[in-house]
């Protein structure tokens, strides 16, 4: 049985952590951020169908509508609006409260071992306390969410819900406190509706694929799904992503054949899908500049941001509130913010952007305008308090 990943010497020019071998060849911080966004989806747009691309990053942050359509759109190659609509539709994609308990976008076939991966932090969180306080056992539980799935062939609101569990559970006293529980514990997705971008400000609910049974084995997919979209990372960058404990997150690496210990940067220590091999950090510059939106998951995705947002943008970028900004990325780093007007993109940069800089951020900007001109132009603006709290600056006009 593989030990904790306490770092040992090794001999003949490696090391290991009890029983993963580490390779000398450390991973630089700029190698780490190159291999980031290539394995993000965003070192180069990909031919690929909505679906696909959704799986091949893990999960897509989702709880602001508009946040998952730009996601894509700087992901796919000729990335059309309506590809996800329909997928939303059908059910091929589908937003729910998962990792962190928030909204994210999965493919429908990863909501099993997503939901079962999370079940025990469910636990730990109190969700099912609440369950246990009115009284359900886990067999009126499971009777109750399969009674559920029935009933609600058409999407229901939350207080829709409120009076249908007003009327099956009785005794609970409160159905807006055991709906808020059954959301996180049950599975239910959110249903697209007419807006915009799919989905809107009130949210309604159909059913979905429940949880699969086999936690490690869901928690072990999830370790490699993570590291095959964020990877390298440590134990504290998958636990930040996820809300999973760093002990049974390292209790299930130890586990895994797959997974290997590398060096990071400043004696990190890191684990990684077998095959990751740090990449020439001047390759970094050849990364091409892009407008993310708000809450794009490579923003949140680890502990250490310092690989995506330079330490002294990040209280800029991601707000006290936890309002993640859209963000300009130059060279696999954040280096300004962005907003949205109905005949523009405004730049304010975190530091200077050369003349090459803006000339490749203008030709995103003229593209993300016309992605954005039949749906919501100037996408974003309720957030635009934030705008006068950034550090004083030039903004910068490009796209017009």
């Amino acid at each position: 049985m593989r030990q904790s990943l306490s770092m040992v010497a090794h001999r003949g020019g490696s090391a290991c952590w009890c029983g993963l071998v580490v390779v000398v060849a450390a991973w630089t911080r700029g190698a780490m951020t190159y291999e980031t966004m290539v394995r993000q989806g965003l070192s180069s747009r990909q031919k690929t169908g909505a679906t696909d691309a959704v799986r091949s990053v893990m999960t897509l942050q989702a709880q602001e509508p508009a946040s998952l359509y730009l996601a894509l759109w700087n992901r796919i190659d000729g990335f059309e609006a309506s590809d996800l609509d329909r997928a939303l539709a059908d059910g091929a994609i589908v937003k729910a409260s998962l990792f962190r308990f928030t909204l994210h976008a999965v493919a429908a076939n990863d909501i099993p071992w997503a939901r079962a991966a999370m079940k025990s932090r469910a636990h730990d969180a109190g969700y099912y306390d609440i369950l246990d306080g009115i009284g359900l056992s886990t067999e009126r539980i499971e009777g109750l969410l399969e009674r559920l799935s029935k009933v609600i062939a058409t999407p229901h609101s939350n207080a829709d819900m409120e009076r249908l569990l007003s009327e099956l559970v009785p005794e609970a006293g409160d159905p807006a406190r055991l709906w808020s529980a059954l959301r996180i514990v049950g599975a239910f997705r959110n249903a697209p509706t007419a807006d915009p971008w799919s989905f809107g400000r009130r949210p309604a609910f159909l059913p979905c694929r429940s949880a699969a049974d086999d936690e490690p084995a869901a928690t072990a997919e999830l370790v490699r799904r993570y590291l095959t979209a964020f990877g390298p990372a440590t134990i504290a960058d998958m636990s930040q992503f996820t809300i999973l404990k760093r002990s049974a997150l390292r209790e299930v690496v130890n586990s895994m054949a797959d997974v290997v210990a590398v060096a990071g940067p400043d004696g990190a220590q890191l684990v990684d899908v077998n095959g990751g091999e740090p990449q020439p950090e001047a390759e970094r510059a050849t990364l091409p500049p892009r407008l993310l939106g708000m809450w794009d998951s490579v923003l949140l995705a680890y502990a250490d941001r310092s690989r995506v947002i330079p330490d002294e943008h990040r209280p800029h970028v991601i707000r006290r509130n936890g309002d993640v900004l859209p963000t300009v990325m130059v060279e696999g780093l954040v280096r300004g913010v962005w907003r949205a007007s109905a005949d523009a993109i405004e730049v304010r940069p975190l530091e200077p952007l050369d003349d090459a800089t803006l000339e490749d951020l203008n030709g995103e900007a003229r593209n993300l305008r016309r992605f954005l001109a039949d749906r919501e132009p100037a996408v974003f603006s309720r957030f635009g308090k934030w705008w006068d709290r950034l550090p004083d600056g030039p903004t910068i006009t490009i796209g017009s």
